[in-house]
């Protein structure tokens, strides 16, 4: 395996004392010469780091003196969104929320327009539903086989672009949702109603279905005490 390159290492390092606060928002950086003492690599290593900060939101250069911390919610992309991840050992509940949240706003229409262009691809690939194991990390790997797949049948190619950047996060995320033995229970269901809907090209009955599992899983996400067996 390629070793990571030092400006790599640096940019997550100063990631990491942004997010705990080391480097505060609103606040200068160090400057180059002293970040690449603390770092131990050169000032070219440390502006390397630093342009791929600015460029994602991270930090704002300015003329003569040290780079400035952002509020990286206000200014940040999808590319910020996958770097606060990166830096997570354990995923909190609350960004399993956010994440069915936004695949609640997502995943209807690019399902329904998947369905509606190639219904038969689509059902091609929730029959492999019926197979699956009994197992957390069975069914997050299936589900994000499948969202992925489905965000590719839609003419539309930025969804997949955007699930494309929950590619690390995604399935440690799935299989912390579906260590619930009850959340796989729903979900199967869920996949062979698509099924049929798929088979009868109902691109709208779709959409409703997926709105309707989707909010479903998120109040349960929420209120993990309702749920029939406890996480």
């Amino acid at each position: 395996m390629e070793a990571e390159r030092s400006s790599d290492l640096v940019e997550k390092k100063l990631i990491k004392e942004i997010l705990d606060g080391r480097f505060p928002v609103g606040k200068p950086l160090l400057s180059e010469r002293e970040l690449s003492v603390i770092y131990r690599v050169g000032r070219p290593t440390i502006r390397e780091a630093q342009q791929r900060l600015a460029r994602d939101g991270w930090i704002t250069f300015r003329k003569g003196l040290p780079a400035i911390v952002n509020d990286y919610w206000e200014s940040g992309n999808l590319t910020t969104i996958v770097n606060i991840i990166d830096q997570m050992e354990l995923i909190p509940d609350a960004f399993i929320i956010y994440l069915l949240e936004l695949r609640t706003s997502l995943a209807p229409v690019y399902i329904r327009e998947a369905i509606t262009c190639q219904p038969l691809k689509v059902a091609a690939v929730l029959a492999e539903s019926a197979d699956l194991e009994d197992t957390k990390e069975s069914y997050a790997a299936f589900d994000w086989k499948l969202q992925k797949r489905l965000a590719s049948l839609c003419p539309n190619p930025i969804y997949l672009l955007i699930l494309n950047s929950f590619d690390n996060f995604y399935i440690r995320m799935a299989e912390a949702y579906f260590e619930n033995s009850y959340l796989r229970k729903i979900s199967t269901e869920y996949y062979q109603e698509l099924l049929q809907i798929a088979i009868k090209r109902d691109g709208e009955g779709a959409e409703i279905a997926v709105k309707k599992i989707m909010g479903t899983s998120t109040e349960l996400w929420k209120n993990k005490s309702s749920l029939k067996v406890n996480i």
